[in-house]
């Protein structure tokens, strides 16, 4: 395999050179004929594909060219400074990126030329992308696309609004993602320029896949697989290629997923683009991994991993880490695996990718899980909740956010409207004034126009008033409700839980027959359902099990969506003797519930902690979120001995040898020493398996 590799290297290599020794020929063929600026300007058409997919290459020619470029007329001294730029944040180079995109700002503020501002924001905005700064980057392509616009400047137009959908896809808003792309494909095949319809369709191609549309995708990549021929470029056909292999894998079309895949791979080859071969590497490596092909895997990631190395890029090392250590695993080299798949997490911790560590951490839990390493597993599920609720917390703190700014905006604009309105008013009234001094006898006409105007602003004022009135209705609901399952929210459960009065002595008493309680569900198996039918199904799973728990249980307990797929019931008062009841009542009303979801049937179970509520050691009463901890520990622990069960936390041994701390330290641990009392209701299933053996 690695001499094969060698020889692909070693190939693309030759290639390079023939391609370098073409654009050199073409250059002094035209130094004959051209004047300066011209051949320049040719120059930089040639090198701008070169540049797109191989900067490693185009930087020695633009290098150079700089003398040269930088005493050019304006505008071919923009666009040198612009290749130069793209080629060093092609290779990784940020700070040189950086200042070379605060000149170009600083040239077109000097020479008031919009395209040079929009271009040198559209680099400092690709950069911040790559430096991981989301915010920054998708506000800098916006303003870039403004200034685009108003440029006759074909390629920074299409690239800009390019651009500009691909931040709106990535802030979430699909719509508008679609709205922007769908007028970079219509600009380009207006001009009927190939590579820029291969560039708008490629995006558009990859929105489809996210949006769940793939027969639009396949649609949109026949188009652009005909342009891309007509362009001859084998860098965009492996662009086109790839976006192919994502329609296919998420549709299940493993064949031609792979034959995409292996034909993107040689085109890359065939250009010497290092640094795509290592994506497409990654990605080969990735679909073995999904097809249970450990040592296919293992090859493609050791690959990815030598090939990535001389590039110095973080991100591609760190996801080829990931990858072969997920394959050592698979293959029985448990010490390997875990030894690249812990560097690889340290790598995404320090890039500051969380996403991406949450995504490694579920599939290193899985990893670890089939290999029987259970203890493991147990702690990276413990790291990528943690990691989860920290990104649910920031996607519904700007969620509010949003919400609040589209308030003062619909506020801001009724005030305006009100303005003109008492504008009006005063206009109205100098206007009687003047009558009333020329014609006495129009006194009463006016009079009753006036009364039909005052009468018509304030029925305008009430109606903008009780619109105010529901808005604030409207926040109010949101605030304090999931959006997908209509459940109360996190927030609102820690707001109640902190307003909650103490425990009378008599409710913490281990003899008390009414108590209320805590259950903490989490669905098992919730990424194999997104993965297999889609995050559209696994919303579905969400909104049908909400519905499910509004039925098992009363309307005086509180349901909450504690964050992806978990769920928190909290009961005010029942009695003590029927909390292993409800659990079971739980497992298998969940369990019972058939999910349709298109074409498929979806059977779900869950797993879940429990505790009556407030728990007390002796005389010492629990902070609420203690006894959440418990319960929480409880759900791990049904998870890890086998799902679709629950585990309750009935009580407490003697307090004078009981220790909280330890409890919560180890649980399980805490059980078997006899510290604490569990039950353990096995849910229908398994319960009749327990009854086989």
């Amino acid at each position: 395999m690695f001499s094969a590799l060698h020889h692909a290297l070693a190939h693309s290599r030759v290639h390079a050179l023939a391609l370098v020794l073409c654009v050199a020929s073409a250059f002094a063929a035209a130094e004959e004929t051209a004047p300066l600026h011209t051949r320049l300007a040719e120059r930089l058409d040639e090198i701008r594909e070169v540049n797109r997919f191989v900067p490693e290459r185009a930087l020695p020619m633009l290098q150079a060219l700089e003398a040269e470029g930088r005493a050019a007329p304006l505008t071919q001294r923009i666009e040198f400074l612009n290749q130069l730029a793209v080629a060093r944040h092609g290779l990784g180079h940020h700070p040189q990126t950086f200042a070379l995109a605060n000149e170009l700002i600083a040239l077109g503020r000097a020479e008031d030329h919009k395209g040079a501002l929009a271009k040198g924001m559209l680099l400092l905005a690709y950069s911040a992308s790559a430096q991981h700064r989301p915010g920054e980057a998708h506000r800098l392509v916006w303003d870039a696309e403004k200034l685009a616009d108003t440029t006759d400047d074909l390629d920074l137009r299409v690239r800009a609004t390019i651009s500009s959908g691909e931040s709106y896809a990535e802030e979430g808003d699909l719509p508008k993602a679609l709205e922007r792309l769908q007028a970079a494909a219509a600009l380009a095949r207006e001009h009927r320029g190939p590579v820029h319809i291969v560039m708008a369709l490629n995006s558009l191609a990859r929105l489809y896949a996210r949006m769940r549309e793939p027969e639009k995708g396949f649609d949109v990549l026949d188009e652009a697989l005909a342009a891309a021929a007509k362009a001859n470029s084998p860098g965009r056909m492996a662009t086109i290629k790839n976006a192919e292999y994502g329609l296919a894998i998420d549709t299940g079309q493993n064949a031609r997923a792979l034959r995409a895949l292996q034909e993107g791979l040689a085109l890359e080859r065939q250009i010497g683009a290092h640094k795509r071969i290592v994506y497409s590497l990654v990605n080969l490596s990735d679909f073995y991994l999904k097809m249970d092909d450990y040592r296919k895997a293992a090859s493609y990631a050791e690959q990815a991993l030598a090939a990535a190395r001389p590039l110095n890029n973080r991100q591609l090392t760190t996801t080829a880490q990931l990858n072969l250590g997920q394959a050592y695993l698979g293959i029985g080299r448990v010490a390997d695996g875990k030894r690249l798949i812990e560097t690889g997490l340290a790598g995404y911790e320090e890039l500051g990718d969380k996403p991406e560590l949450q995504n490694a951490l579920v599939e290193y839990g899985a990893a670890l899980e089939r290999t029987g390493d259970l203890e493991s597993a147990l702690r990276a599920y413990h790291r990528e909740r943690k990691i989860s609720n920290e990104l649910f917390e920031k996607r519904r703190q700007k969620a509010m956010l949003d919400l609040q700014e589209k308030y003062e905006t619909d506020k801001k604009q009724r005030q305006i409207e009100l303005l003109r309105s008492e504008n009006l008013i005063k206009s109205t009234e100098l206007d009687n004034r003047r009558l009333q001094q020329r014609v006495w006898w129009l006194l009463a006409v006016v009079l009753a126009l006036v009364a039909v105007i005052v009468g018509s602003l304030y029925r305008k004022v009430r109606h903008a008033n009780a619109q105010l009135h529901a808005k604030n209705r409207e926040l109010k609901q949101q605030s304090v409700r999931d959006p997908l399952t209509g459940l109360y929210n996190r927030r609102h459960f820690l707001e109640y839980m902190r307003a909650l009065p103490a425990p009378a002595p008599l409710a913490t008493s281990p003899d008390a027959e009414q108590v209320g309680a805590l259950f903490l569900l989490d669905v098992d198996h919730f990424k194999h359902i997104n993965d297999t039918y889609g995050h559209a199904a696994g919303d579905t799973v969400l909104t049908t099990i909400a519905a499910s728990l509004q039925e098992i249980l009363r309307e005086t307990d509180m349901i909450v969506r504690w964050g992806g797929e978990e769920f928190l019931a909290f009961l005010p008062s029942v009695p003590r003797s029927s909390l292993d009841e409800l659990a079971e009542r739980i497992l298998t009303g969940i369990a019972g519930t058939r999910i349709v979801h298109g074409c498929a049937t979806v059977n779900v179970q869950v797993s879940v902690g429990f505790s009556p509520f407030p728990l007390a050691v002796g005389r010492q009463v629990l902070e609420w979120e203690r006894a959440v901890n418990l319960v929480d520990m409880a759900l791990y622990l049904a998870k890890s001995h086998g799902r679709n069960r629950a585990y309750g936390v009935r009580g407490f041994a003697d307090p004078d040898h009981v220790s909280i701390d330890e409890i919560e330290q180890n649980l399980e641990q805490a059980w078997r020493a006899g510290q604490v009392e569990l039950s353990v209701v096995m849910g229908e299933r398994e319960a009749l398996r327990a009854v086989g053996a």
